[in-house]
């Protein structure tokens, strides 16, 4: 039988079959992207006020919830950005820690604990 059709060859190289590697597979059907609206409401009142009290605020008022929500949701926007901008340019699918360090980092908020101290 010819190689790469079933009952072939079998290999780990990149076959018919499989996406193998980094390749961009056969360019059969997609997988489906599933688009999740308003996830920031999961983000609750009782969340925001735990985060409220860590940082020292005594009394909140009722109108700043939506606001600490939009806050949240550009700056997690802005630090994903650059997240995913480190992983496609280290050609990888997955998202490790550094890259997330590197990110905020990049954008004055070093954290530490997280791997070497590269400057």
């Amino acid at each position: 039988m010819a190689p790469g059709t079933p009952g072939g060859k079998v290999g780990r190289g990149k076959g018919q079959y499989g996406k193998g590697g980094k390749g961009l597979g056969r360019g059969g059907a997609k997988r489906h992207h599933v688009v999740f609206r308003e996830n920031i409401q999961g983000i609750t009142k009782p969340a925001i006020r735990r985060l409220a009290r860590r940082g020292g605020v005594k009394r909140i008022s009722f109108t700043i919830y939506e606001v600490i929500r939009a806050e949240l949701k550009e700056f997690l926007t802005r630090v994903l950005r650059d997240t995913v901008a480190y992983t496609t340019y280290a050609n990888r699918k997955t998202v490790r820690p550094l890259d997330v360090v590197f990110a905020l980092k990049r954008q004055g908020r070093s954290i530490y604990g997280f791997g070497s101290t590269l400057d």
